[in-house]
Protein backbone atom coordinates (compact mmCIF):
# COMPACT_ATOMS: atom_id res chain seq x y z
CA UNK A 1 0.00 0.00 0.00
CA UNK A 2 1.47 3.03 -1.20
CA UNK A 3 0.98 6.36 0.52
CA UNK A 4 0.28 9.59 -1.13
CA UNK A 5 3.14 12.40 -0.97
CA UNK A 6 2.77 14.97 0.94
CA UNK A 7 1.94 18.58 -0.13
CA UNK A 8 4.99 21.40 0.38
CA UNK A 9 3.17 23.58 3.01
CA UNK A 10 4.16 26.29 1.19
CA UNK A 11 1.89 26.13 -1.06
CA UNK A 12 -1.39 25.59 1.03
CA UNK A 13 -3.58 28.13 0.68
CA UNK A 14 -3.80 29.27 4.05
CA UNK A 15 0.01 30.27 4.21
CA UNK A 16 -0.03 32.07 1.06
CA UNK A 17 -3.37 34.14 2.30
CA UNK A 18 -1.35 34.76 4.86
CA UNK A 19 1.91 35.68 3.26
CA UNK A 20 -0.09 38.22 0.89
CA UNK A 21 -1.74 40.12 4.27
CA UNK A 22 1.82 40.36 5.44
CA UNK A 23 3.12 41.60 2.20
CA UNK A 24 0.03 44.37 2.04
CA UNK A 25 0.68 45.22 5.36
CA UNK A 26 4.10 46.06 4.53
CA UNK A 27 3.52 47.78 1.42
CA UNK A 28 0.76 49.72 3.68
CA UNK A 29 3.05 50.98 6.34
CA UNK A 30 5.95 52.19 4.36
CA UNK A 31 4.07 54.90 2.48
CA UNK A 32 4.45 58.23 3.42
CA UNK A 33 1.30 58.75 3.49
CA UNK A 34 0.61 56.08 6.53
CA UNK A 35 4.04 57.40 8.16
CA UNK A 36 2.46 61.19 8.48
CA UNK A 37 -1.05 59.82 9.81
CA UNK A 38 0.80 57.60 11.97
CA UNK A 39 2.72 60.06 13.32
CA UNK A 40 0.35 62.86 13.45
CA UNK A 41 -1.91 60.49 14.86
CA UNK A 42 0.72 59.95 17.98
CA UNK A 43 1.86 63.17 18.28
CA UNK A 44 -2.34 64.24 18.82
CA UNK A 45 -3.19 62.00 21.23
CA UNK A 46 0.15 62.87 23.46
CA UNK A 47 -1.13 66.65 23.09
CA UNK A 48 -4.14 65.72 24.04
CA UNK A 49 -2.88 63.96 26.73
CA UNK A 50 -1.25 66.85 28.17
CA UNK A 51 -3.48 69.41 26.69
CA UNK A 52 -4.34 70.34 30.35
CA UNK A 53 -1.47 71.29 31.39
CA UNK A 54 -0.16 73.12 28.18
CA UNK A 55 -3.34 74.94 27.63
CA UNK A 56 -4.01 76.36 31.39
CA UNK A 57 -6.83 74.06 32.50
CA UNK A 58 -4.94 71.25 34.82
CA UNK A 59 -6.97 72.64 37.77
CA UNK A 60 -10.51 71.70 35.92
CA UNK A 61 -9.53 67.87 37.57
CA UNK A 62 -12.19 66.03 35.42
CA UNK A 63 -11.92 67.02 32.42
CA UNK A 64 -8.00 67.14 32.62
CA UNK A 65 -8.79 63.15 33.47
CA UNK A 66 -10.32 62.79 31.19
CA UNK A 67 -7.85 64.18 28.57
CA UNK A 68 -5.15 62.42 29.69
CA UNK A 69 -7.06 59.09 29.37
CA UNK A 70 -8.38 59.85 26.36
CA UNK A 71 -4.96 61.08 24.97
CA UNK A 72 -3.10 58.18 25.79
CA UNK A 73 -5.61 55.62 24.41
CA UNK A 74 -5.78 57.33 21.21
CA UNK A 75 -2.40 57.49 20.74
CA UNK A 76 -2.16 54.13 21.73
CA UNK A 77 -4.86 53.30 19.27
CA UNK A 78 -3.40 55.04 16.24
CA UNK A 79 0.75 54.73 16.79
CA UNK A 80 0.49 51.02 16.45
CA UNK A 81 -1.78 49.35 13.91
CA UNK A 82 -0.36 50.13 10.48
CA UNK A 83 2.17 47.61 10.59
CA UNK A 84 1.39 45.07 12.63
CA UNK A 85 -2.01 43.97 12.15
CA UNK A 86 -3.63 45.54 8.81
CA UNK A 87 -6.86 43.72 9.08
CA UNK A 88 -7.41 45.54 12.72
CA UNK A 89 -6.86 48.61 11.50
CA UNK A 90 -10.10 49.52 10.07
CA UNK A 91 -12.11 48.99 13.25
CA UNK A 92 -9.05 50.47 15.26
CA UNK A 93 -9.69 53.79 13.60
CA UNK A 94 -13.13 53.61 14.37
CA UNK A 95 -12.83 53.17 17.71
CA UNK A 96 -10.41 56.13 17.65
CA UNK A 97 -13.48 58.22 15.52
CA UNK A 98 -15.87 57.54 18.78
CA UNK A 99 -12.76 58.94 20.97
CA UNK A 100 -12.24 61.88 19.03
CA UNK A 101 -15.75 62.45 18.57
CA UNK A 102 -16.07 62.58 22.80
CA UNK A 103 -12.94 64.67 23.32
CA UNK A 104 -15.12 67.41 20.72
CA UNK A 105 -18.15 66.60 23.33
CA UNK A 106 -16.77 66.21 26.60
CA UNK A 107 -16.18 69.56 28.03
CA UNK A 108 -20.13 69.67 28.44
CA UNK A 109 -20.72 66.19 29.22
CA UNK A 110 -17.88 65.64 32.06
CA UNK A 111 -18.95 66.31 35.62
CA UNK A 112 -18.85 69.81 36.98
CA UNK A 113 -18.84 73.01 35.02
CA UNK A 114 -15.51 72.69 32.98
CA UNK A 115 -16.85 74.05 29.67
CA UNK A 116 -14.64 77.54 29.71
CA UNK A 117 -13.67 79.07 26.37
CA UNK A 118 -9.91 77.20 26.79
CA UNK A 119 -11.49 74.09 27.06
CA UNK A 120 -14.12 74.21 24.37
CA UNK A 121 -11.56 75.10 21.58
CA UNK A 122 -8.82 73.32 22.98
CA UNK A 123 -11.11 69.93 23.10
CA UNK A 124 -12.77 70.92 19.91
CA UNK A 125 -10.04 71.94 17.74
CA UNK A 126 -7.67 68.68 18.72
CA UNK A 127 -10.88 66.71 18.21
CA UNK A 128 -11.11 67.75 14.69
CA UNK A 129 -7.84 67.02 13.56
CA UNK A 130 -8.21 63.65 16.08
CA UNK A 131 -11.46 62.45 13.93
CA UNK A 132 -9.81 63.83 10.33
CA UNK A 133 -6.83 61.82 11.37
CA UNK A 134 -8.86 58.72 12.17
CA UNK A 135 -10.78 58.93 9.33
CA UNK A 136 -8.25 58.41 7.14
CA UNK A 137 -6.77 55.91 8.47
CA UNK A 138 -9.63 54.07 8.11
CA UNK A 139 -9.82 54.15 4.77
CA UNK A 140 -6.06 53.55 4.70
CA UNK A 141 -7.47 49.98 6.64
CA UNK A 142 -10.24 49.39 4.86
CA UNK A 143 -10.89 45.68 4.42
CA UNK A 144 -10.42 44.33 0.61
CA UNK A 145 -13.07 44.18 -1.55
CA UNK A 146 -15.38 40.98 -0.22
CA UNK A 147 -15.92 39.28 -3.37
CA UNK A 148 -12.16 39.35 -4.00
CA UNK A 149 -10.51 39.10 -0.60
CA UNK A 150 -11.50 34.54 0.00
CA UNK A 151 -10.03 34.45 -3.56
CA UNK A 152 -6.93 32.29 -3.70
CA UNK A 153 -4.41 33.27 -5.89
CA UNK A 154 -2.88 29.92 -6.44
CA UNK A 155 -4.69 26.74 -6.71
CA UNK A 156 -4.15 23.84 -3.92
CA UNK A 157 -4.23 20.96 -5.30
CA UNK A 158 -3.74 18.93 -1.98
CA UNK A 159 -0.99 16.60 -2.82
CA UNK A 160 -3.76 15.07 -5.54
CA UNK A 161 -3.30 15.37 -9.44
Amino acid sequence: MATAPRPDMAAHPDIIAMRERHEMAERTATTPRAQVIETTALITGLYLAASPWITGFNGLSTLAVNNLIVGIAYALIMSGGFGRAYDRVHSMAWAACVLSVWTIISPWAVAGDVSTTKTIVNNVIVGVIALLLALTAASIGRPADRATSGRMSAPYTGGRS
